[in-house]
């Protein structure tokens, strides 16, 4: 015969244990005034002992499910690690919780992904490099509180959190420029959107691919393979160029995970990094800093990208009726290995 399910936990067990009223309890659970210290501390380590956890269903009947959904359009890109690092540090010591999801880089798989997250009353919303149209994600946004991580502004519904792209793009070709290079190519992530063209990381990045050629009078070195943000799309459209007659001397790939690809393509016709060609990438993974890898790379800290997104969040959650915000942070390069001056032969 099986043994009954032990039964679970609830408020009042909490409130007998502790000595205090089921009130005292609510108020300490939703962090709300009214609770003294010594209380709350009484509360907290009955909480402990009895291993009490509060029910997400009745805390949502409550106006609150303490939980914040995180969209991520790919699991392969490490990048993406450090904005959730940022943001699960700044949310460490409050009663959130985050849970995952992968958007899968199309707008039908995001917008199932986005609707189970409401439809499981998440308090928030972050949503890194969506791509779901601007139309759509005020709609989400008027629905729950919401930060766009990636996509360049402005929304007068969501806060947003983006690098300065244009400026990172910069950062590469100056550095390969003062390295003596001048056939600069830069593999792009192919896009059609005429909206997302103004809005998307990846377009923003090579569009300050091709100021920064045209500033330093390079227009007609100006090579682009448009490819994909994966290390396949990289390898293609690595392999795209060097297959050209006017072979590039270095390349700029918009993402580290693209910069993997070329190094392999770069590998597979004979070349060596840096050199033969120079590659560079974007983001500053952990797999740009990997040793036998040591890839340039553009930083642009997704852990404080990640800080910010939950940050303004939770004023968000508290405020929803406070101005929408933007935060555009400054990258840095991180010069590494892949990247050298051009022989004499290259020159």
């Amino acid at each position: 015969m099986e043994k009954p399910s032990p039964r679970r936990i609830t408020i009042v067990d909490v409130a007998r244990h502790a000595q205090v009223s089921t009130t005292a309890v609510s108020k300490v659970l939703r962090n709300a005034y009214g609770a003294s210290p010594g209380m709350r501390a009484k509360v907290r380590q009955s909480i402990a002992e009895l291993g009490y956890r509060p029910s997400a269903a009745a805390r949502g009947l409550r106006g609150q499910t303490y939980t914040i959904g995180v969209m991520l359009p790919d699991l392969r890109n490490l990048f993406f690690a450090d904005i959730l690092d940022g943001i699960t540090d700044q949310l460490g010591g409050t009663d959130y919780q985050v849970l995952l999801a992968p958007g899968c880089n199309g707008e039908k798989a995001e917008s199932r992904v986005i609707e189970a997250m409401i439809d499981r009353s998440m308090d928030g919303l972050v949503l890194i490099a969506p791509v779901s149209a601007k139309s759509r994600l005020n709609s989400v946004a008027r629905e729950v509180p919401t930060v766009v991580v990636g996509r360049h502004g402005p929304s007068a519904t969501y806060d947003i959190v983006a690098d300065d792209d244009v400026a990172g793009a910069f950062l590469v070709v100056d550095h390969l420029v003062g390295l003596g290079h001048r056939r600069i190519a830069h593999i792009e992530h192919h896009e059609t959107d005429p909206v997302r063209l103004r809005e998307m990381p990846n377009a923003q990045r090579a569009q300050g691919y091709r100021d920064a050629m045209a500033a330093h009078g390079l227009e007609d070195q100006i090579d682009i393979a448009s490819t994909t943000y994966t290390q396949e799309g990289g390898y293609l459209g690595a392999k795209e160029l060097l297959a050209r007659p006017n072979r590039p001397t270095a390349i700029f790939a918009g993402a580290d995970v693209v910069a993997l690809g070329a190094l392999e393509a770069s590998a597979e016709a004979g070349l060596s990094v840096p050199g033969d060609i120079s590659v560079a990438g974007y983001d500053n993974s952990a797999l740009a800093a990997f040793g036998p890898i040591s890839l340039t790379s553009v930083d642009q800290d997704g852990r404080e990208m990640g800080a910010n997104a939950a940050r303004l969040l939770v004023e968000r959650i508290t405020d929803r009726e406070r101005r929408t915000a933007q935060v555009k942070l400054s990258p840095t390069l991180v010069v590494r290995r892949t990247t050298s001056g051009l022989s004499s032969s290259e020159q």
